[in-house]
Formats: structure tokens, C-alpha cells, sequence
């Protein structure tokens, strides 16, 4: 009889206050990828696949809210309570374009071709920069003296080549055609978004409202939204990216990481954070998972444990 392993996450320590939002990349050509956190601390943090420390970002003065690695994760963008968003070289570290902002900046989104920024925020408005004209003002998208979103914007993400989302606390999504800045659909939630994630492999947007999670389309097409209500309002979830028959959650009313199928059932309930989990991401492979809490840790989890992968050795019988 075979007993099944239990979790051991592993613990990666370095930041000193609470963990704010987490970002894989994609899987790079030799097969790894890399993992970048946000936090109050203001030092967002670069991490190996393994969950080895890399760097830190050094410059901002204030709470990061958002980081995420370009596609080929040579750049990395953030956004901060100082009122600033960033780009960054992630080999050296270095401080490529600093754009200031009015407000606290919540959220940041990377061109797939490291060519433009979309930021978000407490001014309830998504700009877009153009990277090779850093000193160059951005544009907003909308209509000219109008806020994007009547709240503040939680979540902007880059889908495809021309097409930005937006999810505010006013519990609406809207698709932007970035061409020419203008808003091309929105949807609905009844409770303000609490946090939206692109799911590359799925082409799914994750989004989290209330105790809705809810997994849509990324460009609007024929294809349902699939959508459910759990017993708890999550922070934030994330899709299994291959097998897509399981997500993950975290939420602020325990300290608990929770897998779920597709159909809303709870498989597991992780157990190690000693503060509420804000974020968790699934890795571009789906062997890993990662959480992040208010206790200032990331906690890295096996999709299989016992399974030998990175710095986890397996079991000891080879299994």
C-alpha cells in the first residue's frame, strides 16, 4: 500500500513584511523559468526556479504591489506606493525607466515584445507607456478626462499582441484594443475584483470577486466562462496550466493554501503560513506552486510531492 506523501513546501525567506503578489515567467528555452515576489518591504525579489535567491530590486521607496517578468525574463516591471512604476534589467539589477505616477500604482504589465508598459491604480486610470520613448507621456485608455474604472485598479494584464485587461474595485473587466485605446467589451461582477491572473497555457484570465472564482476567456470568444462559488472569498487563484483540472487559493480569513477541482471540490488544505495568504501562482510547468503571505515568506509547494524535482529529493525509495 502506498501512503501519500504529505507536502513539503519549501520556505524562502528574505523579505521583512507582508508578501503582496507573485509571478512566474514563462518556461525559457532550457527548460527553467523564474519566480519574482512583491512586497510592503518595497524590495521585490528575483528567484531561480528552484527557489534560490537571485537579487533584489533596489530603488523604490514604498510598498510593491505588482512585479512581472517580460517574456523572455530579461526585464521585470513594478508597481509601487511611491507613487512610481519601474523597469528593470534582470541581470544586473539596474533601474532601466522610472515613470511617475499621481498615485499609488497597484498593478504593471509587460508587452510580450518588452515594448510598452500598462500600469494601474489608486487614480482609477490604466496608462500606457511606450518603452522606447521613455520620456515620452503616457496615454490612457479611455475616454479623454475620464477615469478607466470608477475604483481602483486591482489587476491590468497583456493578452496577445493588442489587447490589455483591466479589473477594478468597482467589479468590472474590461478588454482595451490598445491600437487605438479604446475599450472594446467589459463584463460584471457584483463584488469588487480582488485580483485577476493571466493563465498563459489556458488562455484564461483567473479572477477572484467576493467568493466568485471565476475562469474566462482571455479574449472574448464563443467559449463560456466557467465560474463558481466556494464557502470562503478567495485572494487570489491560479490554474493547474497543463492538466487544467485543479486551481489553487489563497484568502485572508486563515493561514491556508487550498486545491480545489474544477467542479469547486476541495482536495487539500496546505498548512505551514503563520499570517493570510494575499497570492499563489502555479509555475509555467505546473510541477510547483507558490504562496506568499502575510508572514513574509514564500512558500513553494510540489504539485506531486515525493516526485523528485529541484530541491526536493523525492522519497527515499526512489519514488
Amino acid at each position: 500500500m502506498s501512503i501519500h506523501p504529505k507536502p513539503v513546501p519549501l520556505v524562502a525567506p528574505g523579505h521583512t513584511r507582508p508578501v503582496t503578489h507573485l509571478s512566474f515567467s514563462p518556461l525559457q528555452d532550457d527548460g527553467t523559468y523564474l519566480l519574482v515576489s512583491s512586497c510592503k518591504d518595497g524590495n521585490p525579489m528575483l528567484r531561480e526556479w528552484t527557489g534560490d535567491w537571485i537579487g533584489t530590486f533596489l530603488g523604490h521607496k514604498g510598498a510593491v504591489w505588482s512585479t512581472k517578468l517580460s517574456p523572455d525574463a530579461s526585464r521585470a516591471a513594478s508597481g509601487s506606493a511611491d507613487f512610481t512604476a519601474k523597469i528593470w534589467d534582470t541581470y544586473s539589477g539596474d533601474v532601466l525607466h522610472s515613470f511617475p505616477h499621481n498615485h499609488i500604482v497597484r498593478t504593471v504589465a509587460i508587452s510580450p515584445t518588452c515594448s510598452h508598459l500598462l500600469t494601474g491604480g489608486q487614480e482609477k486610470k490604466v496608462r500606457i507607456f511606450d518603452l522606447s520613448r521613455p520620456d515620452a507621456e503616457a496615454d490612457f485608455l479611455g475616454d479623454v478626462g475620464l477615469p478607466s474604472h470608477d475604483g481602483t485598479v486591482k489587476s491590468v494584464v497583456w493578452v496577445g499582441e493588442h489587447t490589455g485587461v483591466s479589473a477594478g474595485e468597482d467589479g468590472i473587466i474590461k478588454w482595451w484594443d490598445l491600437r487605438t485605446r479604446k475599450l472594446t467589451t467589459t463584463m460584471t461582477f457584483p463584488n469588487p475584483i480582488t485580483s485577476m491572473e493571466l493563465s498563459p497555457q489556458t488562455k484564461r484570465l483567473v479572477v477572484t470577486s467576493g467568493k466568485t472564482v471565476a475562469f474566462i476567456p482571455a479574449l472574448p470568444s464563443g467559449t463560456p466562462t466557467h465560474s463558481l462559488n466556494l464557502a470562503y472569498s478567495p485572494s487570489s487563484a491560479s490554474v493547474h496550466p497543463i492538466l487544467q483540472d485543479r486551481f489553487i487559493t489563497g484568502n485572508l480569513g486563515d493561514e491556508w493554501v487550498r486545491v480545489h477541482g474544477m467542479d469547486g471540490e476541495e482536495r487539500e488544505i496546505l498548512k505551514g503560513h503563520h499570517g493570510p495568504v494575499h497570492c499563489v501562482e502555479f509555475s509555467p510547468d505546473g510541477e510547483v506552486y507558490a504562496s506568499g503571505s502575510e508572514d513574509g515568506t514564500i512558500r513553494l509547494w510540489q504539485t506531486t510531492p515525493g516526485k523528485a524535482y529541484g530541491l526536493w529529493q523525492g522519497n527515499a525509495n526512489g519514488g
